[in-house]
């Protein structure tokens, strides 16, 4: 038989595992995000080692800002379209209860231009783009072809990563500029059919609401938006595990690292331009 303090020994144990388990798990995960980071600077090292070869490809450029900015442009509008419709609703009915019926062209086309526009207009067109670059890249990988291009002589990276690149950084900038607009209409469209706020009353208010300040924080966040989402679709185009099911677990870690990317860079973007502005 044993005696009772052998058969204290598992209860401690079990005791002890399940106090550090949690720590384990945290601190693995926080090494795994570490890693994945360092991972992604290292690749974009790959796209600013090669931005300058020559020859550069301008056909590959102009096809994929076509494919990210032109073709995103309808989904991001429709998007933003009914954002500036909710908003100026809720905001409506919020500011109607206190007699500030006026004051929706302010606050709505101030919460668009800043910080809704581009936000949405990110997430939109990086979950379009981003799965589509993983995708594609990613069953170019399990199909070798990537492989076939280095036995040829030919750069992956100058011919696959620095389009997307250049393309993502700079189209998505305009998308989200186009879209906010088209956002801000939509609020204007409900305030006046819903709370006869006249078009020129909301045009005025949100004339001298918005700053050259304000303009600039949501024109100058996208740029990062956009490096980030091609960045990131490319990147895990690049290491698709082989197989078809890798092509689908790949487009998904795109997707879901791409909307998390967009959430941290927006709040570490706004922490920054809070402290000039």
């Amino acid at each position: 038989m044993r005696g009772p303090e052998e058969a204290d020994i598992p209860k401690k144990e079990n005791s002890f595992y399940k106090t550090v388990a949690p720590i384990e798990i945290a601190g693995g995960s926080l090494r795994h995000f570490f890693i994945y980071i360092g991972s992604l600077a290292r690749f974009s090292g790959n796209f600013f080692g090669n931005l300058t070869s020559r020859p550069i490809e301008w056909a590959e450029i102009r096809y994929q800002c076509e494919q990210i900015g032109v073709s995103s442009m309808p989904i991001a509008a429709i998007t933003l379209l009914f954002v500036g419709f909710v908003f100026a609703f809720q905001f409506g009915i919020s500011l109607r209860t206190m007699g500030a019926v006026p004051y929706i062209g302010n606050v709505v086309s101030l919460a668009i231009l800043r910080e809704l526009g581009p936000v949405f207009t990110a997430l939109v067109v990086g979950g379009r783009v981003g799965a589509g670059m993983a995708a594609e890249l990613g069953s170019m990988r399990v199909a070798e072809q990537i492989d076939a291009m280095r036995a040829l002589g030919a750069n992956p990276y100058k011919k696959l990563l620095v389009p997307r690149l250049l393309a993502g950084t700079f189209m998505i900038p305009i998308v989200s500029l186009f879209a906010s607009f088209i956002g801000i209409f939509g609020a204007m469209l409900v305030a006046w059919l819903e709370f006869n706020l006249s078009p020129v009353a909301f045009y005025k208010s949100a004339i001298r609401t918005i700053s050259f300040a304000d303009f600039w924080s949501g024109f100058f966040k996208p740029f990062f938006f956009g490096f980030g989402i091609a960045l990131i679709g490319c990147y895990h185009g690049f290491h698709c595990e082989f197989g078809t099911a890798g092509v689908g677990k790949t487009t998904t870690k795109a997707v879901v690292n791409i909307s998390l990317m967009i959430i941290l860079v927006d709040f570490m973007l706004t922490r920054i331009f809070s402290l000039f502005w």
